[in-house]
Protein backbone atom coordinates (compact mmCIF):
# COMPACT_ATOMS: atom_id res chain seq x y z
CA UNK A 1 0.00 0.00 0.00
CA UNK A 2 1.42 3.82 -1.10
CA UNK A 3 1.50 6.20 1.46
CA UNK A 4 0.21 9.12 1.58
CA UNK A 5 1.98 11.70 0.68
CA UNK A 6 2.03 15.88 2.49
CA UNK A 7 3.09 18.76 0.57
CA UNK A 8 4.37 21.43 3.30
CA UNK A 9 6.29 24.62 2.82
CA UNK A 10 9.76 25.16 4.55
CA UNK A 11 11.21 28.83 4.81
CA UNK A 12 15.08 28.76 4.40
CA UNK A 13 17.72 31.94 4.50
CA UNK A 14 19.15 32.38 1.06
CA UNK A 15 22.21 30.74 1.73
CA UNK A 16 21.10 27.70 3.19
CA UNK A 17 18.64 27.15 -0.28
CA UNK A 18 21.97 27.52 -2.27
CA UNK A 19 23.92 25.02 0.23
CA UNK A 20 20.06 22.33 -0.45
CA UNK A 21 20.47 22.67 -3.80
CA UNK A 22 23.96 22.07 -4.24
CA UNK A 23 23.67 19.18 -2.06
CA UNK A 24 21.08 18.15 -4.34
CA UNK A 25 23.87 17.89 -7.65
CA UNK A 26 26.09 16.91 -5.78
CA UNK A 27 24.53 13.38 -4.71
CA UNK A 28 22.77 13.02 -7.82
CA UNK A 29 18.99 13.60 -6.23
CA UNK A 30 16.26 14.53 -8.50
CA UNK A 31 14.38 16.83 -6.07
CA UNK A 32 14.69 19.05 -3.14
CA UNK A 33 12.29 16.67 -1.56
CA UNK A 34 14.12 13.43 -2.20
CA UNK A 35 17.00 15.25 -0.26
CA UNK A 36 15.02 16.12 2.60
CA UNK A 37 13.18 13.07 3.44
CA UNK A 38 16.87 11.24 3.39
CA UNK A 39 17.92 13.35 5.49
CA UNK A 40 15.37 13.22 8.00
CA UNK A 41 15.78 9.46 7.78
CA UNK A 42 19.28 9.69 8.73
CA UNK A 43 18.08 11.68 11.97
CA UNK A 44 15.95 8.89 12.74
CA UNK A 45 18.29 6.26 12.46
CA UNK A 46 20.58 8.53 14.55
CA UNK A 47 17.66 8.99 17.42
CA UNK A 48 17.18 4.96 17.56
CA UNK A 49 20.85 4.25 18.06
CA UNK A 50 21.06 7.12 20.60
CA UNK A 51 17.63 5.54 21.77
CA UNK A 52 19.76 2.53 22.30
CA UNK A 53 16.65 0.35 20.86
CA UNK A 54 17.63 -2.75 18.72
CA UNK A 55 19.54 -1.83 15.21
CA UNK A 56 21.38 -2.62 11.80
CA UNK A 57 24.79 -2.02 11.79
CA UNK A 58 27.17 -2.91 8.98
CA UNK A 59 31.11 -2.96 9.65
CA UNK A 60 33.19 -2.69 6.67
CA UNK A 61 36.43 -3.78 6.86
CA UNK A 62 39.87 -3.92 5.09
CA UNK A 63 42.83 -6.63 6.38
CA UNK A 64 46.02 -8.19 5.88
CA UNK A 65 44.43 -11.90 5.45
CA UNK A 66 48.49 -12.95 5.72
CA UNK A 67 48.15 -11.19 9.34
CA UNK A 68 48.95 -14.63 11.71
CA UNK A 69 45.40 -15.98 13.22
CA UNK A 70 43.45 -12.28 12.40
CA UNK A 71 40.84 -14.40 10.79
CA UNK A 72 40.35 -16.43 13.87
CA UNK A 73 40.39 -13.07 15.73
CA UNK A 74 37.39 -11.50 13.99
CA UNK A 75 35.33 -14.72 14.52
CA UNK A 76 36.34 -15.04 17.90
CA UNK A 77 35.36 -11.17 18.53
CA UNK A 78 32.04 -12.06 16.33
CA UNK A 79 30.49 -15.20 18.33
CA UNK A 80 31.48 -13.88 21.53
CA UNK A 81 29.09 -10.79 21.63
CA UNK A 82 25.50 -10.95 22.16
CA UNK A 83 24.85 -9.38 18.57
CA UNK A 84 23.58 -11.53 15.54
CA UNK A 85 26.02 -11.56 12.60
CA UNK A 86 22.94 -12.05 9.95
CA UNK A 87 25.77 -12.29 7.02
CA UNK A 88 29.12 -11.20 5.92
CA UNK A 89 30.22 -11.31 2.37
CA UNK A 90 34.05 -12.00 1.87
CA UNK A 91 36.01 -10.23 -1.23
CA UNK A 92 39.90 -10.50 -2.22
CA UNK A 93 41.03 -7.23 -3.32
CA UNK A 94 44.53 -8.87 -4.06
CA UNK A 95 47.16 -11.31 -3.10
CA UNK A 96 47.41 -9.51 0.20
CA UNK A 97 44.10 -7.70 0.74
CA UNK A 98 40.73 -8.90 1.30
CA UNK A 99 37.38 -6.59 2.29
CA UNK A 100 34.48 -7.87 4.16
CA UNK A 101 31.04 -6.92 4.83
CA UNK A 102 29.71 -7.97 7.97
CA UNK A 103 25.80 -7.19 8.86
CA UNK A 104 24.74 -7.11 12.36
CA UNK A 105 21.66 -6.83 14.58
CA UNK A 106 21.81 -5.63 18.25
CA UNK A 107 21.85 -2.77 20.78
CA UNK A 108 24.12 -0.41 19.15
CA UNK A 109 26.61 -0.47 22.09
CA UNK A 110 26.96 -3.88 21.30
CA UNK A 111 27.69 -3.20 17.57
CA UNK A 112 30.33 -0.13 18.34
CA UNK A 113 31.64 -2.63 20.64
CA UNK A 114 32.25 -5.37 17.51
CA UNK A 115 33.60 -2.36 15.38
CA UNK A 116 35.91 -0.94 17.70
CA UNK A 117 37.46 -4.58 18.58
CA UNK A 118 37.39 -5.37 15.11
CA UNK A 119 39.03 -2.34 13.78
CA UNK A 120 41.64 -2.91 16.41
CA UNK A 121 42.78 -5.73 15.60
CA UNK A 122 46.66 -5.89 13.58
CA UNK A 123 46.35 -6.19 10.37
CA UNK A 124 42.89 -4.39 10.12
CA UNK A 125 43.61 -1.43 7.60
CA UNK A 126 40.44 0.00 7.59
CA UNK A 127 37.23 -0.06 9.63
CA UNK A 128 33.94 1.51 8.98
CA UNK A 129 30.55 1.34 10.50
CA UNK A 130 27.52 2.38 8.79
CA UNK A 131 24.69 3.01 10.99
CA UNK A 132 21.23 1.54 9.98
CA UNK A 133 17.82 0.66 11.45
CA UNK A 134 14.82 -1.91 9.69
CA UNK A 135 12.45 0.54 12.01
CA UNK A 136 11.77 3.64 9.55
Amino acid sequence: MKEKVVRFCVSLPQNLLKELDRRIIKRGYSSRSELVRDLIRELMIEDRWQEGEEVIGVLTIIYDHHQKELTQKMLDIQHSAYVKVLCSTHIHLDHHNCLENIVLKGRPHEIESIAISIGGLRGVKFAKLTKASNAL
